[in-house]
C-alpha cells in the first residue's frame, strides 16, 4: 500500500509541477510587456534564465548525484521556484527579474533529475520505461490544465495574477512529494559507496552516452525554432483568430504526449530503445517539411501533432537511457545533466540558424535546413547509435533427458 500511495503522490507531483513550470513560459514576456518593458529588455532578461539554465545542467545533475535524499533536492528546488514566482509578482523590475530567471534556471535543472531519481528508487531500472511515460503523461495533462488556468487568470484578472497562482501551485506540489515514502530498494537512488562508483572519465568516454548526446542535439537543432516560425507565418497571413491557432498550437502535442507517453515506455522495456528513438526522431523531419507546404495556417495545428509524437518519445527516452548508461555508476543525475547541456545547445543553435536563413530566404527555406537536421538525427540513431537496453536473458536449457517436470505438482 505504501508503494501504491507513493507512485500515486508521484503522478500528482508530475502534474502540480507541470502547472508551476507554465507560468514561466510565454506568461512572462506578456507580463513584462504590459510592465512597459521593450523587446530587447525582454530577450536579454528571458536570455538570462536561458543561459543559467544551460550551465547549471552538469552542476545540478551531479548536486543530486550527490545527495542521499533526492525527495528533500526536490523540495529545496520547488521552494526557490514559488520565491522566483513571488519576486516577478512582487516586483516587476530589472533586478528582481533578473533575480528570478537565474535562481528558476538553476531551480528548474535540480528538478528533472530530482523526479527521475525517485522514479528509479521506487520502481526500480527494469519498470523504469512505464513510469517514465506515466510522468510524462501527467505532466502533459498539467501542462495543459495550467495554460488554460493561467491565461483565465491572466485575462480576467491581471498578468501580475499569474505569478501569485505559480506560487500557490508549488503547495500542492509540496504536499504530494512529502507522501512520497521511501519504499525503494535504495533510499532515493542514493549513490554507491564511493569504491563502487566510476569515475566521470569513463562516463565521458562511453561510446552510447556519446553519440546519444549527438542525437539530442540534432533533435533540438531541428525542433527548437519550428514552433517559432509557425507562429510568425500564423500572425503575418492571419487577422483573427491568430492567438487561437497558436494556442491550439500549443495544445495539441500535449495531448498527443499525454496518450502516448505510456506507450513509449512500455515499448522502450518490451522493443528496446532504438526502434523507439527512430520512431520519435522521424516525425521531426515529417513535421518540418508539413510545415513548408502547408498554406492555410488553420492546417498548421494537425501538424503540430508530429510534435506530441517526437516529444512524447524523447520526453521519456532521455531519463530512461540515461539509466542505461550511468543509472548503475553513481553519475545517473550528472547524465541527465550532460544530455540537457547538449539539448540547450542545440535549441540555441537552431533558433540562431532558423531566423537567420528564414530573414535572407523564407520561411520555407528554414523549414527545409530544419528537416535536413532531423534526418540528420534519425541517421545518427540508425547507423550510429547502441541498443541500450540490458540484454534480456534467455531462458534456461533443461537438461537433456529430463522430460518430467520437477516440481511436486507435476509428479
Amino acid at each position: 500500500m505504501a508503494l501504491v500511495r507513493s507512485l500515486r503522490a508521484l503522478d500528482w507531483l508530475n502534474f502540480f509541477l507541470a502547472n508551476v513550470q507554465t507560468g514561466f513560459g510565454p506568461f512572462i514576456a506578456s507580463y513584462l510587456t504590459s510592465n512597459k518593458w521593450t523587446q530587447g529588455e525582454i530577450g536579454v532578461a528571458l536570455s538570462v534564465g536561458t543561459a543559467t539554465a544551460m550551465i547549471s545542467q552538469v552542476p545540478a545533475g551531479a548536486l543530486i548525484d550527490a545527495m542521499r535524499n533526492k525527495r528533500l533536492a526536490g523540495a529545496a528546488a520547488i521552494i526557490a521556484i514559488a520565491a522566483c514566482a513571488l519576486l516577478l509578482a512582487a516586483s516587476p523590475t530589472l533586478l528582481p527579474v533578473l533575480a528570478a530567471e537565474v535562481f528558476h534556471g538553476f531551480a528548474s535543472c535540480m528538478l528533472t533529475p530530482a523526479i527521475a531519481a525517485i522514479s528509479i528508487a521506487l520502481v526500480g531500472r527494469h519498470a523504469l520505461g512505464d513510469r517514465l511515460g506515466r510522468n510524462a503523461r501527467w505532466a502533459s495533462i498539467g501542462s495543459a490544465v495550467a495554460a488554460g488556468l493561467m491565461g483565465l487568470f491572466g485575462e480576467y484578472y491581471s498578468a501580475r495574477a499569474v505569478f501569485w497562482l505559480t506560487a500557490a501551485l508549488t503547495v500542492p506540489a509540496l504536499v504530494a512529494l512529502s507522501m512520497i515514502e521511501n519504499t525503494g530498494a535504495t533510499p532515493y537512488g542514493a549513490p554507491p559507496p564511493p569504491e563502487e562508483r566510476e569515475s566521470m572519465s569513463v562516463l565521458l568516454r562511453d561510446k552510447r552516452m556519446l553519440i546519444f548526446a549527438a542525437c539530442i542535439a540534432l533533435f533540438h537543432l531541428s525542433n527548437a525554432a519550428m514552433l517559432n516560425l509557425a507562429a510568425g507565418e500564423v500572425t503575418t497571413r492571419m487577422s483573427d483568430n491568430v492567438q487561437l491557432v497558436i494556442a491550439a498550437c500549443i495544445i495539441v502535442p500535449q495531448m498527443v504526449v499525454a496518450a502516448l507517453s505510456p506507450w513509449v515506455g512500455r515499448s522502450a522495456e518490451r522493443w528496446g530503445r532504438r526502434p523507439i528513438l527512430l520512431f520519435g526522431f522521424s516525425a521531426l523531419p515529417v513535421r518540418a517539411l508539413l510545415f513548408a507546404g502547408v498554406s492555410s495556417p488553420y492546417l498548421l495545428v494537425p501538424v503540430q501533432a508530429f510534435d506530441g509524437i517526437s516529444a512524447a518519445v524523447f520526453g521519456v527516452m532521455l531519463p530512461l537511457i540515461a539509466a542505461d548508461v550511468a543509472g548503475d555508476k553513481g553519475h545517473y543525475n550528472l547524465c541527465i545533466g550532460l544530455f540537457g547541456l547538449t539539448a540547450g545547445i542545440g535549441a540555441t543553435l537552431s533558433t540562431l540558424v532558423a531566423g537567420f536563413i528564414s530573414d535572407h530566404f523564407g520561411n520555407a527555406v528554414s523549414f527545409m535546413v530544419l528537416a535536413a537536421a532531423g534526418a540528420l538525427a534519425v541517421l545518427l540513431v540508425w547507423a550510429a547509435l547502441p541498443e541500450t537496453r540490458d540484454p534480456v536473458p534467455a531462458p534456461e536449457a533443461e537438461p537433456a533427458g529430463d522430460s518430467q517436470p520437477s516440481s511436486a505438482t507435476g509428479q
